[in-house]
């Protein structure tokens, strides 16, 4: 798959005014990411441009795969990420998410794309891959107005829901997905997320799936645009990967052996 990205097809230049679509990228993943927003690009009736926040290892080199496919393609390097987290997240103040941010990369998708920034932006991870125009996600670029998401096969937050709600003061949305994740930067309250993160590692400890759990809690109580689960796939079987007839698909858990077997080909074959 890495290889084949190497082989892509440029996307056409465009002079039209782009809609933003945001990855958090690096050396790991930055072929996935590609593969995500060249496909969502394939297929959208609106312009694109991806901007990548390195996570600290999006060398030079990736850097410039990335740029010879998908040609206006914007970089937030990590120099420049470390200094805006500084600004707007000191250490001093908010030493929960800072060590979280240190030692669960997952945060970053939400620290580093949305601290010390404003507006609406619609993140998206980078193992997904699209097969068909996403006419709701296309949408919304053009007016968002309420939170975005995706649902997940499980509720996945890794905490009880009665301390996620007591946190919260709303309702948690039964399994929200953040494959998928539409927020407005200046909608968020790092202090009140510093202490649900403090709160939570606290009463509950730390847990894989705790980006999940406060995205949840940033959305609880609020009308979301929700993307329906027959055309976004959360963890497709083996047959919907060998013929896809969704708009979207996120590969967690044990669906990963199908998207690096089957599926970023047919984004190969456009």
């Amino acid at each position: 798959m890495e290889q084949a990205a190497n082989e892509l097809e440029p996307l056409p230049v465009s002079t039209d005014p782009a809609f933003d679509i945001y990855f958090l990228s690096g050396k790991k993943f930055w072929y996935q990411t590609c593969f995500c927003a060249y496909s969502m690009a394939r297929h959208s009736s609106i312009p694109l441009r991806p901007v990548i926040y390195d996570d600290g290892s999006l060398a030079p080199s990736y850097q410039a795969a990335l740029r010879r496919i998908l040609p206006n393609v914007q970089f937030v390097l990590n120099s420049e990420v470390e200094d805006q987290i500084e600004a707007a997240l000191p250490i001093a103040k908010f030493p929960y998410l800072r060590e979280r941010r240190s030692n669960y990369p997952h945060i970053r998708k939400v620290t580093d794309i949305h601290a010390g920034s404003s507006g609406w932006k619609l993140v998206l991870d980078s193992d997904m891959l699209f097969f068909r125009s996403p006419t709701i996600l296309t949408d919304w670029l053009q007016s968002p107005q309420r939170p975005c998401h995706m649902i997940d096969i499980e509720p996945s937050y890794g905490y009880s829901r009665t301390l996620m709600t007591e946190l919260a003061q709303a309702t948690i949305a039964d399994q929200l997905n953040v494959g998928i994740c539409g927020l407005n930067s200046d909608d968020i309250d790092w202090d009140k997320l510093e202490y649900w993160c403090k709160t939570l590692i606290e009463q509950q400890g730390t847990h894989y799936y705790q980006e999940q759990a406060l995205v949840a809690m940033l959305m609880a109580g609020k009308s979301c645009t929700i993307a329906p689960t027959h055309d976004y796939i959360v963890k497709p079987d083996r047959e919907e990967a060998v013929h896809p007839q969704a708009v979207l698909h996120h590969y967690v858990a044990d669906s990963k052996p199908w998207y690096f077997r089957y599926a970023w080909k047919h984004i190969a074959a456009l």
